[in-house]
């Protein structure tokens, strides 16, 4: 099986050679160059075509994530992983829009990088605990948002996930310690808030506009 072929970009010299140097000693992975500015990034990308790119976030001039949404519109089969010192939602958001594959701390043991490569590859996102639970975060202010825009309660919305998961009214009710009378109810509600006629619609409309998982 061939190597991973991997690129490192970073402004501080001594992390980005670093980091290469440790990347290095993974037999599955072949480091074929780095580079200390996103202009450079894009350059040297073209050239190298690497397979995985670890992309510093905050650099001078064009930074990791604008780097990264140039390098993805020339090279879409290239992965680009973020890597920061410090995670903010908006950047994880705005490098995941611009075509991240994952987005991972500098201080991650060398061992979790490379599995971040690996998972890259493989066209799954690697993210750091906290990263996830941002965009977790981020995709719940999202559904109460939607939510709201349909006046849902969040009794409604329990039970327009349970639709979601295909329970029956007499399911629902035990799951919700209810009765069956106050299930329709809602479910009523529901149908009117989302100008659906029945289940299957409302769970359609539910889907589409993500108010339910």
């Amino acid at each position: 099986m061939s190597r991973i072929k991997v690129m490192v970009v970073d402004d501080h010299a001594l992390v980005r050679e670093s980091l290469m140097t440790a990347l290095a000693t993974s037999a599955s992975l072949e480091v074929v160059g780095g580079a200390g500015s996103g202009r450079e990034a894009l350059d040297k990308a073209k050239s190298l075509k690497p397979d995985v790119i670890l992309m510093d976030v905050k650099m001078p001039r064009m930074n990791g994530i604008q780097a990264c949404r140039l390098i993805k519109q020339a090279l879409p089969e290239v992965r680009v992983v973020m890597l920061t010192m410090m995670e903010d939602e908006a950047s994880i958001l705005e490098s995941i829009s611009a075509g991240a594959s994952g987005y991972i701390l500098k201080s991650m043991p060398v061992n979790e990088v490379i599995r971040a490569v690996k998972l890259a590859v493989e066209d799954k996102s690697p993210l750091s605990p906290e990263a996830a639970m941002k965009v977790i975060n981020q995709f719940r202010r999202k559904m109460e948002e939607e939510a709201s825009s349909f006046n849902l309660t969040r009794r409604e919305l329990e039970v327009l996930q349970l639709l979601a998961y295909g329970y029956t009214n007499k399911m629902i009710a035990e799951k919700m310690y209810i009765s069956q009378q106050t299930v329709k109810s809602h479910i009523i509600h529901i149908f009117q808030k989302l100008g659906a006629s029945d289940r299957t619609e409302a769970v359609a409309i539910a889907l589409r506009k993500g108010l339910v998982e």
